[in-house]
């Protein structure tokens, strides 16, 4: 996996508009980026790899069983759990900046307004749905002598060869609930002293889901 620049865990807050000064409304995306904890290190001479652990959201004590207690141990104990951990592979520059223990914030990142983030997070669960909704599929002519499969996936394919439905087919089934990375979303505005940024583009999940918040990997380079 391609080493990347430091990101950090957050949460989708909702949505709002903002003015610019000729008057324009704009809708953004409200992100809390951090502060992240970092839990642990991954280094290459060890594991083969250079990653920061990080933690997010703090976590009652009474939730903290005995294995995670003893990772914990390196940054102080139980009080210091964090709801949401998550991996992220940086540089072995980047590795060296930061010790456990240490908080990271919004303002050690190198994220200004205009630049671009790919953010990741789990999409909205929409139920089991059929092929026009999950997969865009056109449906059948709606005409005369046409019954009861305006909506239907029509031909699976198996016959006498191969007998069997092919991995993958498109068919009918649960859609959503799924990680999606969208990438190339323009920052509006950074507000480090709240470790809050807006964003102008389609963030993945519903309001309060944890996200990943990375600068773009193809914008930026």
């Amino acid at each position: 996996m391609k080493e990347r620049k430091l990101g950090l865990i957050g949460k989708k807050i909702g949505m709002t508009r903002i003015f610019k000064d000729d008057g324009t409304a704009i809708g953004v995306t409200v992100i809390e980026v951090g502060p992240c904890l970092v839990l642990g290190k991954r280094t290459d001479d060890i594991h083969g790899y250079n990653a920061l652990i990080l933690g997010f959201g703090p976590k009652p004590v009474r939730k903290v069983n005995k294995p995670e207690a003893g990772t914990l141990k390196a940054v102080g104990g139980a009080e210091n759990a964090r709801r949401f951990v998550q991996e992220l592979r940086v540089t072995a520059d980047t590795l060296a900046r930061f010790d456990v223990g240490q908080e990271i914030k919004l303002a050690d990142l190198d994220l200004n307004e205009g630049a671009y983030v790919d953010v990741t997070g789990e999409s909205k669960g929409k139920g089991f749905q059929g092929v026009m909704k999950r997969h865009n599929f056109g449906g059948f002519r709606a005409t005369h002598g046409t019954h009861e499969v305006f909506r239907h996936g029509g031909s699976i394919g198996c016959r006498k060869w191969p007998g069997r439905v092919f991995k993958g087919r498109k068919m009918a089934g649960q859609m959503g609930s799924e990680r999606v990375t969208t990438q190339n979303i323009r920052i509006v505005q950074v507000r480090s002293d709240d470790n809050v940024i807006l964003l102008c583009g389609s963030v993945p999940g519903c309001k309060t889901g944890m996200i990943t918040v990375r600068p773009a990997l193809k914008h930026n380079q």
